[in-house]
Parts: structure tokens; sequence; C-alpha cells
């Protein structure tokens, strides 16, 4: 089978078996100072996808695992498969995502189990609360994490049509002031929200991007995840002038802190008004994330001592963000860990899961 080999920085005493999430899914089999990543498998939703997992799955199976690792989503194919495995013959441990996507670039990078900051980006993942999380800033080892930070969190109106609809998102930023929706349709959108019908909550860096795009390209629907994030990358334009990331607040309350984007959208809309370019908005927005993630690793650097900071999560695909980051980051001495050989998308979990699971 195709699998990639990655070396460990410790050794893993008991072979553990990581099968790793829902979409552009990998199996991950570790044991000593060795795992082997399989090839991805794009959506277990698939019939095809779910066939080329389970025979994956089935070929590591036999190497006889002690440990299996899983996500904590109990609708992943992937979880279902490892609870449905033969009772008492495997120890199984359940992993979050966004640690377990911090610990896969940690394992990369050849870290030992050190403390970092972890910034974990991307549209969904369940968290230990049971809501949706997607924009975390965590305290993170091989052994523990802890959550000390995330985007503010938001309703999800209609579920995952707002995925579909991302103006609902915009919407909500700026309690419906949004050019081109059905005033009627956000009517009911916000009886929906305040009865708390359909609407999880969510703190997804994937969400905030989205809503931004459908804002600023004054689009009202997707027909598939990022889609409108993608766009919004590609249009970007820095400009003739220097410019400042839009206002945004960090919040502090005893769970960590929270940032609270409202300000940018207002910039948004402000710019916008005033006919300014897309593209130049585009690159203030783009801008604004990055200074989030500065302000944050800035204050849980004064809170810890921890100077080392490893970027994980689909997000970081965009490479105008990951530009903005680095350059930030390192103007203020921070040593950056990013992923080499697996993507930094939902296929490098299997690995974190792993190497959590087998230290």
């Amino acid at each position: 089978m195709v699998y990639k080999k990655i070396q460990l920085p410790f050794k893993i005493k008991k072979t553990v078996l990581a099968f790793g999430t829902q979409t552009k899914n990998t199996v991950c089999f570790a044991g000593g100072k060795t795992a082997y990543v399989s090839r991805v498998h794009p959506d277990l939703t698939d019939p095809r996808d779910l066939a080329a997992f389970e025979k994956d799955a089935k070929y590591f199976l036999r190497k006889k695992p002690r440990v299996i690792a899983y996500d904590l989503h109990p609708e992943y194919q992937s979880t279902k498969f490892a609870l449905n495995l033969t009772p008492n013959t495997y120890r199984l441990i359940p992993i979050q995502h966004h640690y377990a996507h911090i610990a896969s670039c940690m394992a990369e990078n050849g870290l030992k189990d050190q403390k970092v900051i972890g910034v974990a980006f991307d549209g969904t993942g369940l968290g230990t609360d049971n809501h949706i999380w997607g924009a975390e800033f965590l305290i993170c080892g091989y052994k523990s994490f802890k959550r000390a930070g995330h985007l503010k969190e938001i309703p999800l109106l209609g579920g995952e049509r707002a995925i579909l609809e991302p103006w609902r998102l915009a919407a909500f930023w700026l309690d419906g002031k949004l050019p081109g929706i059905d005033k009627k349709k956000w009517a009911l959108l916000r009886k929906i929200r305040d009865k708390g019908i359909n609407s999880p909550l969510a703190s997804s860096m994937g969400r905030l991007f989205d809503a931004a795009a459908s804002l600023i390209l004054a689009k009202l629907e997707a027909k598939f995840e990022a889609e409108l994030a993608i766009a919004l990358e590609k249009i970007a334009l820095r400009p003739k002038t220097e410019v400042q990331a839009y206002k945004f607040k960090i919040l502090k309350d005893k769970t960590g802190y929270i940032i609270d984007p409202a300000g940018i959208f207002k910039g948004i809309a402000g710019d916008l008004k005033a006919k300014r370019p897309k593209g130049e908005i585009s690159y203030r927005f783009h801008l604004s994330v990055a200074w989030m993630i500065l302000k944050m690793s800035l204050a849980l650097r004064r809170d810890t001592g921890i100077n080392k900071v490893a970027l994980s999560g689909g997000v970081f695909q965009n490479s105008l963000l990951l530009r903005f980051c680095l350059g930030l980051l390192y103007k203020e001495g921070f040593t950056i860990f990013l992923h080499k050989d697996l993507s930094a998308n939902d296929s490098g979990i299997s690995l974190g899961q792993a190497v959590i699971a087998g230290s």
C-alpha cells in the first residue's frame, strides 16, 4: 500500500492505529520511533472513499496495534469504524480534533514533549464542550492541552445551511444590515437564533472567512465549503499606501481569551460604502486575521513564557494569511513551526492522534 513514513521524536511503546477524520482522511500506524500515514481518502461519505479507508484500516489492523485513536465526533465514519471494532481487544482513545492538528505539526518538526502555543484554524471540529471549534489557541504538549483562547462563538443559523449560504454569517455580524438579503428571511432567522433552534454555536475561522467573503464579494451562496474564501484570497491586492488591520477586541473571562471580530465587519462595510477596491479590502481582512494571531500569541507568551508557535489547520493553506503571520510573528521573536511532509489540513490529523495516544 502507499504511505508516508514519518520519523518520530520519541519512542511509542505501545503500537497505535489512528483513524483520522471524516474528510481528507488518513490512517496512521505508529510504533517505536516511526509512523506510517496512509494515502488520503477525500470524503468518507463517498462509498468509494469509505471502502478505501476500510481497506487501509484493515491492513494496519493486521499488524495488531495495542491502542486505537479516533476523533471525538460521533458521526464521523472513521469514529464509527473504531467503535465497532471487537470489544476489549484494543484500548480506545478519543482525541480532540484541534489538539491532534497541533500534535501532528509538533511531531513533524521533531519536538519532544514540550509546550507550544498551538494555533489551529479550520472549518469544523467538535470541541470538548460539544460546540463546534475552529479558531483555537491551545497551550499544547503531547500529554495534555488547554484551550487558552478562541474566536467568539456565533450561532450557525440553519446549521450546515450556513456553510452554503454564508450571507447568514455576515448578516449575523452586521445584525441584518447586509445589502441584498431577504429581510423576511432574516427576520425568520433572527427568531430561530433567539429560540436556539438549529443554531449550533461555532468558533470557526473558516466561517469567519466565509462571512467576510460573502460581504466583500457580494455573494450570498457557495457551491462548496471554502469556495468564497478561496476567491477572496485570489482578489487580494496590496494597497498603494500602507493600511492597518481592522479593529477587533480581545476579551478575557474565566475560560480564557475571546476574540470579538465585530469591528472587522463594521470596517469592511465602511470601506465598501466608501467604494474602496475590493482587492484592497480583502488584503486588509487577511492582515487583520494575522494580527489576531500575533496579539493572542503575545498575550499567551506573557502568561506562560512559551515562545514557540505551531500553526495547523486548513485555513493555513491560505498563502497570503500565512505570509502575514510569519512576518508578524518572526518580527516579535517567536519560533514558528509549520507542517513539512504532511498538509496543514485534516490529512495530518491521524499522525497527531497517534502521537497523543502513544505518548
